[in-house]
Order: structure tokens, then C-alpha cells, then sequence
């Protein structure tokens, strides 16, 4: 997992920066209930997209376990970001009416353990909001993917969709339709797939050898226009309702 207070200073401008973050933030929107008031958005990262998604009659707040990456989102979210675990948020049952979490699941393996507390700090009617199988997303069918596929493992992915659905029933939370939206500036360049893979970037799905690893920047220098942007991915963001508990 990459080091996130080391990434802070250039997680935007090297995610894709506003373009990638407004798509996120409009994708939230299109999901969020009438009437919706709260919302909570875990690993809120720099608050380049929670801050975006505020509205008149929405409080927006973020909350994130990195220091770096909260001292940023504090002057987006001034008063309403705070550094917390995803496993134990500093609020009471039902506090919120939506949680969201853009680009998390897939980097940690404890998934199950996000998904519950979300529930527990959501309402009755309240909405979960999660980005799912991103690695999966990022293979558009290029003439890279065809050189990384082979080394894909065949169920990677801690947020598999099929998996979170699964998570989110055993914790009261009964998925809903939910939309997709472009990875603005995420298309893979040949030379910039290489540089990724020597720095064991795609550690969560890469399942080559050192070799493997040598012989796949060797056949990526061969593509052609080594630094020209394949098509941008295209993310899915799953839609999960919190049921009344039984009575």
C-alpha cells in the first residue's frame, strides 16, 4: 500500500486533479436521497472531491487516517474534517444520512470492516456510496492491458462488487442501483506503466515474477507512442440502503 503523508503533496495533480474529482463528486450526487443531509466521506484524501460535493442544505464532512492528507482537506473542509480510522468513526449509531468512500475499498483488507461501520453509523434509509472493482475498471482494452492481462490475478480485489454486496447484507445494507463515472487523466501511457510496475505499484492485482516484471517493460518500450494517454477507465460507484432493524 503506498504511503499516503508521502503522497499528500502530489496525490491531485498526479489523480487526475479537478476533472477526475467533479466526475466523482456528480456521480455521489446522482445517488444521494432527497432530503439527504449528512454526509460522511471516509478517506476523504485531500477533500478535492468532498469538497465538492457540499450543497446548500448538505454538511459535507471527511474523515481520513492520514495526517498529510488531512491538513489539506482542512482548508477545503474547514471545521469538518477530522483523522480517524474507517474501522472506528468517532460517531454514534445513525449519526449520518450517506456515507461515501471513492477509491478505498480496493486498498485494504479489512474491507468487511469499513462496510459494517458504515452501517452502524448510518440512519434508517441512509445510503452507503462506494467506489468497486476500480483495478478491474482500469483494464480498457488497450495494447497495455493485453500485455498486463496474463498477470492479473483472477479474483484480485479487496472491493470486488460481488464482495461488497456481500459485506453489506450481512450488515443491513441492501444494495440499490448505482452509475459509473470517467477516471479523468487515469489513462495508462506505455513508459508510465512501466515506471508503475518497477515501483510495485500494482501490487494489488500484479501477480508476476521480477522476471515477468523485465520482460513486460521490455515489451511496453516496444508499443507505440510511449506517452500517449490510452482511454480513461470508466469507475463504477455501488449504491447500498440501510434497512430499518427489526423490530
Amino acid at each position: 500500500m503506498l504511503d499516503y503523508e508521502a503522497e499528500a503533496a502530489r496525490y491531485d495533480e498526479t489523480r487526475g486533479g479537478v476533472p477526475r474529482a467533479e466526475a466523482a463528486a456528480e456521480a455521489v450526487l446522482r445517488l444521494l436521497p432527497p432530503g439527504t443531509r449528512t454526509l460522511l466521506d471516509i478517506a476523504c484524501g485531500t477533500g478535492l472531491v468532498t469538497e465538492r460535493v457540499a450543497r446548500p442544505g448538505l454538511t459535507v464532512y471527511g474523515a481520513d487516517a492520514a495526517h498529510a492528507m488531512l491538513r489539506a482537506a482542512a482548508t477545503r473542509l474547514p471545521g469538518r474534517a477530522v483523522r480517524a480510522d474507517a474501522r472506528r468513526l468517532p460517531l454514534p449509531d445513525g449519526a449520518v444520512d450517506a456515507v461515501s468512500a471513492v477509491w478505498l475499498l480496493h486498498l485494504v483488507p479489512f474491507a468487511e470492516e469499513i462496510v459494517a461501520e458504515a452501517a452502524r453509523v448510518l440512519r434508517p434509509g441512509g445510503v452507503l456510496l462506494t467506489t468497486v472493482d476500480k483495478d478491474a475498471c482500469h483494464d480498457v482494452g488497450s495494447d497495455i492491458d493485453a500485455l498486463l492481462r496474463p498477470h492479473r490475478a483472477p479474483d484480485a480485489g479487496s472491493d470486488r462488487a460481488a464482495r461488497i454486496t456481500a459485506y453489506a447484507a450481512a450488515h443491513g445494507l441492501e444494495p440499490a442501483s448505482g452509475t459509473e463515472f470517467t477516471g479523468h487523466g487515469q489513462g495508462a501511457t506505455p513508459r508510465g506503466t512501466a515506471a508503475k510496475l518497477r515501483r510495485g505499484y500494482y501490487a494489488s492485482w500484479y501477480r508476476g515474477t521480477p522476471a515477468d516484471t523485465d520482460a513486460l517493460c521490455v515489451a511496453l518500450a516496444a508499443l507505440p507512442d510511449q506517452d500517449r494517454p490510452r482511454p480513461d477507465p470508466a469507475y463504477r460507484l455501488a449504491h447500498y440502503v440501510r434497512t430499518a432493524p427489526r423490530g
